[in-house]
């Protein structure tokens, strides 16, 4: 027998059971999972309650999880897992030093959503700027139709050419923001932890406060760490400009959001743009999904088909690499 079958049927002996336990945001039927099949008995569930999880994972050796949560309480209830691979590449949603005292491997996918995420955010600033959705929509109700002139507009017009951009955190997204922007005549400004020897001419770095100071709009590309919670509170947003944008499409809790609907409603800020929210998916009554000045989108710039494409070729490219003994993208090491 070849030895790479002979190799595989061993791995698929070894590892008899994978499971997925919230796989149809990432792959709601356009895609595939079946490359998994070659590499074990494969489960997949589009989502997974609470009270599930335990009976659910009970014989799995690979757990794939997104959002659902998987505390110390579980892992030790789980004592044939061995692997658990996330479909995002945040990964405060394990328990990853319980997993690291299991032996449990811990893997994320980074970067896959770069592309997705930067352009979301000019997508927000140029509907903020040129108006484009609130435009579509009056003419459906016919308000051009029946102006005197060749034109019509009813809110400003901005420009983004010569406009200071703040970026917080210059990772793979805040980098490609960056580039984005400067091709829109954007002057960048960018607080991070690099050197600024080690960033492109075109960026200058600055204090957080120095930031807040310069920027017309703020764009936040930073983990939500205990340091970087409520990054944008009642204190931090009085340091900005009045009239700023604030761009949120990293994570919900890295802005106050009772903090931005007052900044809203008094002026200071002109607009939010965000992809996320602390509670996911929000009440009804959420303050910003009524307030003029937000403009919300349901958490979809990490869904772009080209994204979720990868996210799910890395995911079991995470799976191979660890079965072969080498496991890659791991945050509990």
């Amino acid at each position: 027998m070849d030895e790479n079958v002979l190799g595989r049927t061993v791995l698929i002996f070894i590892m008899k059971k994978i499971v997925i336990l919230d796989g149809y945001a990432a792959n709601p039927g356009d895609l595939s999972w079946l490359p998994l099949n070659e590499l074990g008995e494969l489960t997949v569930y589009d989502r997974t309650l609470p009270h599930q999880l335990l009976q659910r994972a009970a014989e799995a050796e690979i757990l794939l999880t997104n959002k659902v949560l998987i505390h110390r309480k579980h892992i030790e209830q789980l004592p044939q897992l061995r692997y658990i691979g996330l479909l995002a590449t945040g990964y405060n949603t394990v328990d990853i030093a319980a997993a690291k005292e299991k032996g449990i491997v811990v893997t994320n996918i980074p970067a896959y959503s770069t592309e997705g995420v930067a352009q979301i955010v000019f997508a927000h600033l140029l509907n903020v700027t040129n108006r484009v959705d609130h435009y579509a929509r009056q003419n459906r109700a016919g308000w051009w139709s029946r102006q005197q002139d060749f034109c019509y507009w009813n809110t400003p017009l901005e420009e983004l050419s010569g406009k200071n951009i703040g970026i917080v955190g210059l990772g793979s997204i805040g980098m490609r923001v960056s580039q984005i922007a400067q091709a829109f005549g954007l002057n960048v400004f960018a607080y991070t932890s690099k050197h600024a020897k080690e960033l492109p001419d075109y960026i200058r770095k600055t204090t957080l406060d120095g930031l807040f100071a310069v920027s017309d709009v703020l764009t936040l590309h930073c983990p939500l760490t205990e340091q970087t919670r409520e990054l944008m509170n009642d204190e931090t947003i009085a340091k900005m400009r009045t009239g700023a944008i604030l761009i949120n499409t990293g994570r919900g809790p890295l802005v106050n959001e009772q903090a931005v609907a007052k900044a809203l409603a008094c002026g200071k800020l002109s607009a939010y743009c965000a992809d996320v929210l602390c509670e996911e998916p929000p009440s009804a009554s959420h303050p910003l999904l009524q307030c003029h000045h937000a403009f919300i989108t349901p958490h979809i710039a990490w869904a772009t088909v080209e994204a979720r494409g990868r996210l799910v070729n890395i995911a079991i490219e995470n799976v191979k690499a660890f079965l072969a003994g080498h496991p890659q993208h791991v945050v509990n090491a």
